[in-house]
C-alpha cells in the first residue's frame, strides 16, 4: 500500500507530499504519523522551512469518514491526531508553507489554517462540510484565513469557496496556475531559508505569541462538540447517507 505521505529535504527545505488516493483523506493513524513527522522536521537542524503539498485530485479531504463509519469509537483518537498535527504546524520552530490545489476540506482546512503562509492554485476551493458529515471542527483554523461571518456562512451552508474569492480576504498569499503552484511555493521557501534560522525561529514564536486568540485552545473547544455530535443520531444519519450514496442527508 502506498504511504499516505512522502518526505524529502533539499537545501534546508523539507517537503511533505500527501499522496493517499483517491482524495487524500487520512486515516486516524496517518494523522498521528503526520504530527510526529512535522515535529521531527521542526527539530531537525538541517530544516529551515517546511512545505506541505499534495498529489492527486485535491489537497486533502480531511479524515477518512469511511473508517469512522465502521469504527465510530475511534473519534477520540482521530481528534487527537488532528489536534497534534495542526499544533505541530502552528507551533513548529520553522515557518510552514502550504501549497494547495483542488478541494481543501475538513482536516485540509486545519492544515492550511495552522500554517504560516498559504499559496493556492486557481482550481483550489475551500469547504467545511462537517455538519453534513455528522461532525464539527475547523472553524478556529478557518478564522485565521477568513472573516468570522464568512466562516459561519461556509459552515452552516456547507457550500464551497474558490481560491480567488478567499484571496480577497488576505489569508491567501497568492493564487497561481496549477503547474506553477509548487515552484511558486518553493521560491517563497527558498527566500526564507536564506535568512538566519535562529532569528526566523524567534520571529515565528513572537508572532504566535501576539495572535489575538489561542488557536489550540479554541480548536480543543470545537473538538469537544465533535465528540458530542457523534453521540447524536443525526450524526450517524449524515454519515450513513454520505458513505452509502455520497449525498447529504435530508432532515
Amino acid at each position: 500500500m502506498t504511504e499516505p505521505f512522502e518526505t524529502s529535504i533539499r537545501n534546508h527545505i523539507a517537503e511533505i507530499t500527501l499522496n493517499r488516493p483517491p482524495v487524500n483523506a487520512l486515516a486516524g493513524k496517518h494523522w498521528h504519523q503526520l504530527a510526529i513527522t512535522i515535529n521531527e522536521l521542526s527539530n531537525n537542524p538541517q530544516v529551515r522551512v517546511v512545505l506541505i503539498r499534495a498529489e492527486g485530485r485535491g489537497f486533502c479531504a480531511g479524515v477518512d469518514i469511511k473508517e469512522l463509519q465502521v469504527r465510530p469509537d475511534m473519534i477520540g483518537s482521530v481528534n487527537k491526531g488532528n489536534y497534534d498535527t495542526f499544533k505541530a504546524i502552528h507551533q513548529a520552530k520553522v515557518p510552514v508553507i502550504v501549497a494547495m490545489h483542488g478541494f481543501v476540506l475538513g482536516g485540509g482546512i486545519g492544515i492550511c489554517g495552522a500554517a504560516d503562509i498559504v499559496v493556492a492554485s486557481e482550481c483550489a476551493r475551500f469547504g467545511v462540510p462537517e455538519v453534513d458529515r455528522g461532525a464539527l471542527g475547523g472553524g478556529a483554523h478557518l478564522q485565521r484565513l477568513l472573516p468570522l461571518q464568512k466562516v459561519r456562512y461556509l459552515y452552516f451552508t456547507g457550500l464551497e469557496m474558490t481560491a480567488q474569492e478567499a484571496a480577497r480576504y488576505g489569508g491567501i498569499e497568492a493564487v497561481v496556475k496549477r503547474d506553477q503552484l509548487h515552484d511558486h511555493a518553493r521560491a517563497i521557501a527558498e527566500k526564507i531559508a536564506e535568512k538566519s534560522p535562529a532569528l526566523i525561529s524567534l520571529a515565528k514564536e513572537a508572532l504566535n505569541g501576539v495572535e489575538a486568540s489561542n488557536l489550540e485552545r479554541n480548536y480543543r473547544w470545537e473538538q469537544g462538540f465533535t465528540a458530542q455530535a457523534y453521540l447524536h443520531s443525526d450524526s450517524q444519519m449524515t454519515r450513513d447517507a454520505f458513505v452509502t450514496t455520497g449525498e447529504n442527508a435530508n432532515f
